[in-house]
């Protein structure tokens, strides 16, 4: 979770959620390891913009970059495939967990390592992510126990989608992206806003409710209901124009 990566990363969400042409997105993360946390060496860079600011102004900057990246990925239209080709440790394993889909490669492993580290395990919303993924008594467990959780019992308990052999990972990402990329790109980037506005949402009616106006606004808007009728009648695949 280095300065000099993380700054990036937050300009390549923002690059990439605003391309029209881009309607699905595989993040992975390159080497042997998905994202080992934080950068523990005594050389990592310093967070951006930070001349002139007082020590405590300091840290509050850099948990802002960190902890912007959730949202972030959050905002962008397309929805995003998680290739978790290695271990996702501590501020790794929450950015796996800002992903809508999540595949791990039969190597990776997860920790909540704030944990380990003499800090606390809940960092860049995983008090709030992790209980949705898994329920809160596993959550209580993994975060207060620092201990790894191994591909196939994550995939056992639903903190990732599924566990694959390392050299189907990206193929496997891929494939999913591409059955994603057949439907309708409004469809799947409000199918998306609407999820995650769905974990925030206090009860049953206001969830039908956001799902009934976003529903008729595509049904309403586009001709994708009378194109996908057209396509079953046909035999072929869909052509969403939205």
């Amino acid at each position: 979770m280095a300065f000099e990566l993380m700054v990036p990363l937050h300009e390549a969400f923002e690059q990439v959620g605003a391309d029209n042409d881009i309607t699905c997105v595989v993040l992975t993360g390159a080497g042997r390891g998905f994202c080992s946390g934080a950068d523990m060496s005594n050389d990592g860079s310093a967070p951006p913009n930070i001349d002139g600011l007082t020590l405590t102004r300091i840290a509050t900057r850099a948990m802002t970059v960190l902890t912007d990246l959730i949202p972030a990925m959050q905002r962008m239209p397309q929805p995003i495939i998680c290739a978790i080709n290695g271990p996702a440790i501590g501020g790794g394993m929450c950015l796996t967990l800002g992903t809508d889909i999540r595949i791990a490669a039969e190597s990776a492993y997860f920790r909540a390592a704030g944990i380990n580290n003499g800090l606390t395990a809940t960092e860049l919303g995983l008090s709030f992510l992790l209980p949705r993924a898994i329920g809160s008594s596993r959550a209580f467990e993994l975060m207060l126990s620092g201990r790894d959780v191994d591909a196939h019992e994550a995939a056992a308990i639903g903190l990732v989608s599924r566990a694959v052999p390392d050299n189907e990972l990206l193929p496997a990402a891929l494939d999913l992206a591409d059955r994603i990329n057949g439907w309708s790109t409004q469809g799947t980037a409000l199918t998306k806003r609407t999820m995650w506005a769905g974990l925030e949402t206090n009860s049953l009616r206001a969830a039908i409710e956001m799902e009934s106006h976003t529903q008729l606004f595509v049904r309403l808007t586009t001709q994708n209901f009378e194109e996908a009728v057209r396509a079953r009648r046909e035999g072929r695949p869909p052509n969403f124009e939205d």
